[in-house]
């Protein structure tokens, strides 16, 4: 999908996030970015892997994850994002928070990306629709600490593409222009591994594409890939050792009409989604 969202690249192929977690604890990277300029100097590398956008986080959504305070969140993100765009960087915020999003907002930040879609922060959609950015809405069913007692579904597929069409109605009551939305089905949040329910999601992603929004795959060195890539005795595959299925993920979802990945390794997924508009191009 090359759908133009803006004050985003629009580069005719799948676009590439690359993270930067600017946290001590964060699933598969925690404390490599947590020092401001390490968390720069990583952002800056991304752009030169080829990363179209660099989502900037305070606050770790890894399993069983407890929240930090506001004052800590603005105090990781705000410097960092404020750096990257006076670069010229394309900056996404990876916040829950109205407040953060409004102070990255006015820091630089260009999109908002929140894992709750809205649900975490009542005030977020009236921030977006103020500051009229892009916003990417997860589908969501409570924060890190129990999300996984709340992974029950008769069919995945079916009920997140219904409940993120709820939470698309309830944003754009609050006056967000649906132009600018953009949906992620929430791989790995409330999502078992054991169970099937992200692969089925990445499966069906064309009726994740009928909801009429430019869709977010953010699949990089999920829990479900250490599952699927276990040692023989059942030991999953350490999270930073799943690139390479990352790059798989990242070339079917470009070809399946993606609009975005978000990744953490950026050159060999940029290359990856590259090669399936050189694909798409020739059919």
């Amino acid at each position: 999908m090359t759908t133009s969202i803006a004050g985003l690249p629009a580069p005719g192929r799948c676009l590439v996030m690359g993270v930067v977690n600017v946290t001590p604890d964060s699933f598969s990277d925690g404390g490599a970015w947590f020092d401001h300029d390490a968390a720069i100097r990583h952002g800056l590398g991304l752009v030169a892997e080829g990363a179209d956008i660099v989502d900037v986080g305070g606050e770790s959504t890894r399993p069983g994850a407890q929240r930090v305070s506001l004052q800590e969140e603005l105090r990781r993100v705000i410097p960092v994002i404020g750096a990257l765009a006076a670069a010229g960087v394309p900056v996404s915020v990876d916040t829950m928070r109205a407040e953060v999003a409004e102070a990255a907002v006015a820091a630089g930040a260009r999109l908002v990306n929140d894992v709750s879609g809205g649900l975490a922060d009542p005030a977020m959609p009236r921030v977006v629709a103020k500051a009229a950015v892009p916003y990417v809405v997860m589908h969501w069913r409570g924060h890190s600490h129990d999300m996984d007692t709340r992974a029950v579904y008769a069919d995945v597929v079916r009920e997140v593409t219904e409940e993120l069409h709820g939470r698309i109605n309830a944003i754009v009551h609050e006056g967000v222009d649906p132009s600018q939305l953009i949906v992620d089905p929430g791989l790995g949040f409330a999502k078992r591994p054991e169970d099937n329910h992200n692969w089925t999601l990445l499966a069906h992603l064309p009726e994740l594409m009928e909801l009429g929004h430019p869709v977010l795959v953010a699949a990089s060195r999920k829990r479900f890939l250490g599952r699927l890539l276990a040692a023989p005795d059942g030991t999953p595959r350490p999270f930073a050792d799943s690139d390479d299925a990352t790059v798989a993920i990242s070339t079917l979802a470009a070809a399946a009409g993606a609009w975005c990945v978000r990744v953490h390794r950026v050159r060999p997924n940029a290359d990856a989604v590259r090669a399936a508009a050189a694909w798409g191009a020739a059919l």
